[in-house]
């Protein structure tokens, strides 16, 4: 199956950035929609960022307009700019993938990376 691993975690202060990276392997040759979830200690597993394979996105309310996700189809790697990140950002950030069309929601994507720390301090 597919093989999904997260990497570009880290410790921030508010007002800074990161970039999550998520490299897939395995059987990629298929078309996948590929996305973003978070979860924070304490609360449900939340949706980030989706990316069709033509590139076409969508966002949380939440993150829109701080955070930006892209892909690269050719190397088989999806990306999270996250900016200006504030404390409430604070989770285990999962890559997520799913043959055909994503969504917002977790239950219908297959793969699942293991997911990367990023805090972000006050």
């Amino acid at each position: 199956q597919v093989q999904l691993v997260e990497s570009g975690g880290g410790l921030v202060q508010a007002g800074g950035s990161l970039r999550l990276s998520c490299a897939a392997s395995g059987r990629t040759g298929s078309s996948y929609a590929m996305g973003w979830f978070r979860q924070a200690p304490g609360k449900e597993r939340e949706f980030v960022a989706v990316t069709g394979w033509s590139g076409v996105t969508n966002y949380a309310d939440s993150v829109k307009g701080r955070f930006t996700i892209s892909r690269d189809n050719a190397k088989n790697i999806m990306y999270l700019q996250m900016n200006n990140l504030k404390p409430e950002d604070t989770a285990v950030y999962y890559c997520a993938a799913v043959r055909g069309a994503g969504s917002k929601w977790a239950s219908t994507y297959d793969y699942w990376g293991q997911g990367t720390q990023v805090t972000v301090s006050s």
